[in-house]
């Protein structure tokens, strides 16, 4: 596996998830049961944006000015995307950063680290050697947080149903092969029999849409629960870039979370957009009862 995620990390298709991913804590910690929040592909926990621009012989373009770079100094954000840049400040202020830019980026498992309780626990799976020795020393002092050196898909088996009856899990894979879709269904089918009322939430690039229909299609043929997908996209379909947007499949969301996440995502579109053709949309791939 080649991917290293530090050279995306802060990028509009991070600030899409992220900013959903805090959201599905706050809708969680409603209750005040404990809940599992399991990461299939954890990465190393957080990000050294100024390594960004260095790639592994060649210099590159840095992602993020792009990304959370256009949020950092922006006045007047919706409620869902302020938390979700408060929540990055912190962090990067945590770390010592005193610039007008930011500096550390914090991975989905110290999101939700940061927002957990003490009643709520962290299980977080990296596969890559060096990204898990990163991700093992970046919590070595944290409570409520398991990390295990495996393979995401399979270690989310042993996970569900969890001891706290609740989970929420993100499945964040880096789609470096070609079966990737077809083992994200094969690893939703195997979690919703274990425990068909989990939370789950999947991101997936937006680089061929006929590939992203053939994924919905055989998602659906589960006889899912109520799911939505939400997508944005930072230009047109005709642009040449090769990814041009991202999106979230969100499966058993919380109750009316999606009257949040759609106005805040058709927000980010008008301040994300690299060109014309930037949109959001939430649509229901099965509606709610």
């Amino acid at each position: 596996m080649n991917y290293r995620h530090h050279y995306h990390a802060g990028n509009f298709a991070d600030v899409l998830k992220h900013a959903v991913l805090v959201r599905l804590v706050r809708a969680m910690q409603r209750k005040e049961r404990g809940f599992r929040y399991v990461d299939t592909h954890a990465g190393r926990g957080r990000y050294d944006l100024a390594s960004a621009a260095r790639g592994d012989t060649l210099e590159r373009k840095p992602e993020w000015p792009e990304g959370i770079g256009r949020l950092w100094n922006r006045a007047a954000l919706p409620e869902v995307l302020a938390d979700y840049v408060a929540q990055v400040k912190a962090f990067d202020q945590k770390l010592g950063n005193l610039e007008s830019t930011p500096r550390f980026y914090p991975g989905s498992p110290r999101l939700v680290e940061a927002l957990a309780r003490p009643q709520d626990r962290l299980s977080l799976f990296e596969k890559q050697p060096e990204e898990a020795e990163a991700l093992r020393l970046e919590f070595a002092f944290s409570l409520g947080v398991g990390i295990q050196s495996t393979d995401g898909y399979s270690g989310l088996k042993g996970q569900l149903p969890a001891p706290e009856k609740r989970a929420l899990v993100l499945i964040d894979p880096p789609f470096e092969t070609k079966d990737e879709f077809a083992q994200v269904v094969a690893s939703v089918d195997a979690a919703l029999r274990r425990a068909p009322a989990s939370t789950i939430a999947i991101w997936y690039p937006l680089t061929e849409r006929a590939r992203v229909d053939a994924f919905f299609e055989n998602l659906t043929a589960l006889a899912l629960p109520p799911t939505f997908a939400l997508e944005l996209t930072v230009v047109g379909p005709a642009h040449e870039m090769k990814m041009k947007g991202s999106g979230l499949v969100v499966i058993n969301p919380p109750w009316q979370i999606d009257r949040e996440l759609e106005p805040a995502a058709v927000s980010l579109a008008e301040v994300l957009a690299q060109d014309q053709g930037g949109r959001a949309e939430l649509r229901w791939l099965v509606k709610e009862a």
